[in-house]
């Protein structure tokens, strides 16, 4: 992994909790998953406005019947 050996990853581990705090790793743990999740689904071309877009079309044929029941 990067020539990356165990020595110098729990360097790199010590490192990160003296910077960010032993309280702080949780918040930027879950940050940095979101934003990966993120970046995988504009890569897949997942957007959200997609997915709104069959929700607005479903409700809008939903009202349409109960106007004809008027």
């Amino acid at each position: 992994m990067f020539g990356m050996g165990p020595t110098e990853l729990v360097l790199l581990l010590l490192l990160v909790l003296i910077v960010f705090g032993a309280g702080k790793l949780p918040q930027v743990g879950r940050s940095l998953g979101g934003a990966i999740s993120e970046f995988k689904d504009s890569v897949k071309g997942k957007d959200e406005d997609e997915d709104e877009k069959p929700a607005s079309s479903s409700t809008s044929s939903d009202a349409s019947p109960k106007d004809d029941a008027e």
